[in-house]
């Protein structure tokens, strides 16, 4: 083998690992991992199946949905965890607990065990959408403090694959199973936990020099592939709607999906070429002399750095819980769980997801009940899936233009969220001829929409530091909303009007069969408290947007454009030049207390 040969060889190498090693792998690793993680979404696929196998009346659904949204929104502990140890443990402990759940579930569809008690399956349906926050939390905060500055796109990117994660895995299972529904959920235990076992080593916290232009359009380049993704599932949805696909179409439908699924992989390979592209001629045009010197560290056209060094003391935990820092800075926990700004947004997302949550799990009942066919009612979970994705698109990139452009408060764009969402509920609640079409497309959008939009307003109005937790604690007013708006509202409404039905028509409810209703008059009242509810939470949601358009009318991300901080068990060290910051250097300093950071 001759010399070029060997270097050719080399070169091949080190690129294969800085593409392994880099942190565009870890992107798409987290888009494959948010796009499996979306079983919260599929409910409504194989609500029925529960339903019908097990007997159950829609008061004990809608229990088991509860279930469900609380553990998938109970995220304190993988949040308390992530803040201790690297992100791979968070994501273990989700793959495993997603398995077990899941598997129970479709042990007990397939009765391969004796009927669970509802309790048991409350549990399983609990442990199995906890899973999940485990996932989001290792993939999902990595990768916003590997890239504070994108962080609105991010959040919009990563949200919006969990959006579109019921319309590609149903694609994928029926090119397996085909319409036969009772092993959904054996896919959902197996798929999500191998997927994250095989690119566990790709989530971690990574040290970047800077930010920039060159990000924001490797974003948008994974924009558009996620665009195209979108584009082919809903132009699929609306064939399947109107052909009957065999066996082979639908193997030819997944695998088209999968294709475009792996198409970022072509962005992945182009960034980090560039990057070893970089770190290569560095190394090509290093000089040749040695020094004992001190290196400079030099800016954007060589200018060399200002180096200061800032020593910061650790705050207890219990100290200043009601004496905050300004909008912007890192509150600890106590600090932003007791402002003003966490409450009134806490308390109006309990009103708008409260609505959006019921509309979601109930779309197989409310199909049912309007009279709508059983194939129309999956392409229905498969619209919502798609304009969920929509909604999380819309909300990451389009607040940011907003903010950006017309120094919008993001919280106004959260309060006409809500107040979208209530067309929704009032298409449901009145039965329009057709309107659940829409009713979808609208609740589909501004439920997707909502997620990112308070976890970007979460990580700009109380920092990153403790972002692991505070993004959990951004989701326990979903299990809150849903209980009271889904279980003791709709749930109970429902059986109400249904043993009303039975009692007209001399019928006589024998144990163990389900309670179904139907007619416009099962969901009309329930309706009718959501959207009344949810309107209510707008107008709430506008206390935030006062309290907050000082900040938004700055520019909110400038301290991560004019710094950039590293930090080590002791020191921060910052950069600085009058063109910007590009790079800085750390020295460690072991006379200072650990723990001082």
């Amino acid at each position: 083998m001759g010399a070029a040969s060997i270097e050719n060889w080399v070169d091949m190498k080190s690129l294969i690992l800085q593409v392994l090693k880099g942190r565009w792998l870890m992107v798409f690793a987290s888009f494959l991992m948010m796009v499996s993680a979306g079983a919260s979404y599929m409910f409504g696929l194989y609500s029925n199946d529960i339903k019908s196998v097990l007997g159950y009346d829609q008061s004990t659904l809608n229990l088991i949905s509860f279930s469900k949204d609380v553990g998938g929104n109970i995220g304190i502990l993988s949040g308390l965890i992530n803040e201790v140890t690297p992100p791979w443990v968070v994501i273990s402990i989700g793959a495993v607990l997603n398995f077990f759940g899941h598997f129970m579930i479709w042990l007990a569809i397939a009765r391969k065990i004796p009927k669970p008690q509802v309790w048991h399956m409350c549990m399983y349906m609990g442990i199995g959408a906890n899973s999940h926050t485990f996932t989001n939390t290792g993939a999902l905060v990595t990768c916003v403090k590997n890239f504070p500055e994108s962080r609105g796109i991010v959040l919009g990117l990563l949200k919006s694959y969990t959006g579109i994660s019921a319309a590609v895995v149903a694609q994928l299972y029926h090119a397996v199973y085909g319409d036969d529904t009772k092993y959904f959920t054996l896919v959902v235990a197996w798929l999500p936990t191998a997927i994250s076992f095989a690119f566990i080593g790709t989530i971690r916290i990574m040290k970047v020099s800077r930010s920039g232009s060159n990000e924001l359009k490797a974003f948008y380049h994974f924009l558009y592939f996620s665009l195209g993704l979108a584009a082919f599932l809903l132009v699929i949805i609306i064939v399947e709607k109107n052909v009957s696909f065999n066996s082979s179409e639908y193997v030819g439908s997944a695998a088209i999906v999968l294709f475009l699924l792996f198409l970022p992989l072509t962005v992945v390979i182009m960034e980090e070429y560039k990057v070893w592209k970089s770190k290569r001629s560095v190394v090509t045009n290093a000089p040749t002399h040695s020094s004992r010197a001190e290196p400079e560290t030099l800016g954007h056209q060589g200018e060399p750095l200002e180096h200061f060094v800032v020593v910061q003391k650790e705050v207890s935990w219990r100290k200043d819980v009601f004496n905050p820092p300004e909008i912007g800075e890192d509150f600890t926990i106590l600090q932003a769980v007791f402002s003003v700004e966490m409450v009134t947004l806490l308390f109006a997302t309990i009103c708008g997801l409260g609505g959006t949550m019921t509309m979601m799990d109930n779309l197989g009942q409310i199909g049912t009940s309007f009279g709508y066919p059983l194939k129309s009612i999956r392409n229905f979970v498969s619209l919502t899936s798609i304009w969920n994705y929509s909604g999380h698109i819309a909300a990451g990139i389009g607040s940011e233009i907003f903010i950006t452009k017309y120094k919008w408060p993001r919280p106004l764009i959260f309060t006409a969220n809500l107040l979208l969402s209530c067309v929704g509920h009032l298409l449901i609640a009145f039965n329009v001829p057709y309107g659940l079409y829409v009713a979808s497309v609208v609740t589909g959008f501004c439920f997707g929409a909502i997620w990112p939009l308070i976890y970007t307003i979460i990580s700009e109005l109380f920092g990153l530091k403790y972002y692991s937790t505070l993004y959990n604690i951004g989701g326990l007013a979903s299990p809150i909303g849903m209980y009271l708006l889904n279980v003791r509202v709709t749930g109970h409404l429902y059986d109400v009007e249904a043993k009303k039905q039975m009692v007209a028509l001399g019928l006589q409810r024998k144990v163990g069969e389900e309670l179904n209703c139907v007619g416009g008059e099962c969901f009309k009242l329930s309706f009718i408290i959501i959207t009344v509810i949810t309107f209510f939470g707008a107008l709430v949601s506008l206390v935030l947007v006062m309290r907050t358009r000082k900040f938004y009318r700055g520019d909110i991300y400038k301290k991560f454009r004019e710094t950039v901080v590293v930090v080590d068990e002791t020191k921060i060290e910052v950069a600085k030049t009058s063109a910007g910051v590009e790079t800085t250097n750390l020295e460690r300093d072991h006379s200072q207390p650990k723990g001082q950071c």
